[in-house]
């Protein structure tokens, strides 16, 4: 009896001193100085953003002609979470066809809409989608979950926010509609 009452107590204790961080995907490679942690109604739990918006120096990208010592232009956001993380509606969508999306977004991307805020959302690297293509899901609705499938530095999703029907090179800063918050420190 002692021994359990051990195990479960060096269990409980490795649980609390692991956090985020060291339970993390060894895969995970951040190119972002931002060490915050965020939560989103988009998903569950704190993350930490792996590749920003814009300009970055993530190896994956051709040098473009809007940024500085050839860095490539990443067209949405990167957040490392871990497998499996649920993903939520934080609006009413309209779930619209991937068929437009490469392999880049892995082989099961989520596309949604919304025409009266005026976005279409890219959701890469999904795995389990319960959601299908035409269908509108109410806010707060369970639509997918985290994989690491097309996302060679692990577990993460890519949020790509673009105008309604329109292609890649309307992709805005998507932070906004993510409504990304710092987590606060406990």
């Amino acid at each position: 009896m002692r021994r359990l009452g051990a195990l479960v107590l060096a269990l409980l204790l490795a649980a609390t001193l692991a956090g985020p961080a060291r339970a993390g995907d060894p895969r995970w490679v951040f190119y972002s100085k931002d060490k915050t942690y965020y939560t989103s109604p988009w998903f569950q739990g704190a993350h930490r953003i792996m590749v920003p918006f814009g300009c970055t120096t993530a190896p994956y990208y051709s040098p473009d002609p809007r940024c500085k010592h050839d860095r490539g232009f990443h067209h949405g956001m990167d957040i490392a979470m871990p497998c499996g993380t649920p993903l939520y509606t934080r609006v009413r969508v309209r779930v619209v066809s991937n068929d437009s999306l490469g392999p880049a977004y892995g082989d099961n991307p989520v596309l949604l809409r919304n025409r009266k805020k005026h976005f279409d959302l890219v959701i890469g690297h999904t795995r389990k989608v319960y959601v299908r293509e035409g269908e509108m899901v109410p806010k707060g609705t369970l639509f997918a979950r985290a994989n690491d499938r097309g996302a060679p530095d692990g577990c993460h999703l890519h949020f790509e926010q673009r105008s309604v029907g329109r292609g890649l090179s309307t992709a805005v800063w998507p932070r906004a509609l993510l409504k990304l918050t710092p987590r606060k420190k406990t």
